[in-house]
């Protein structure tokens, strides 16, 4: 006996979380781009100690991903003290 299963609809729950942190980072200003770029950098920091040497980020090395983070992160900054 066969059973079949439905596929369950799509889930954009991607496109929640990207609205969450938008509306943080509208609220928090530079404060809440320089946590999430803290935060970002970090993760990728300990992916790439453990030997990640290619991300799912558009940017692919994450030595890329780990210098785009840390610009974000100098601009925050900046914003924040002038």
């Amino acid at each position: 006996m066969r059973t079949e299963r439905k596929a369950e609809p799509y889930d954009p729950l991607r496109l929640c979380v990207y609205a969450t942190v938008a509306l943080l980072a509208w609220l928090l200003g530079p404060w809440a781009v320089l946590g999430f770029a803290v935060l970002g950098f970090a993760g990728y920091w300990r992916a790439r100690r453990a030997g990640l040497t290619r991300s799912k980020c558009l940017l692919r090395d994450t030595r890329l991903v780990l210098a785009y983070l840390g610009l974000i992160a100098l601009a925050a900054i900046a914003a924040i003290v002038l």
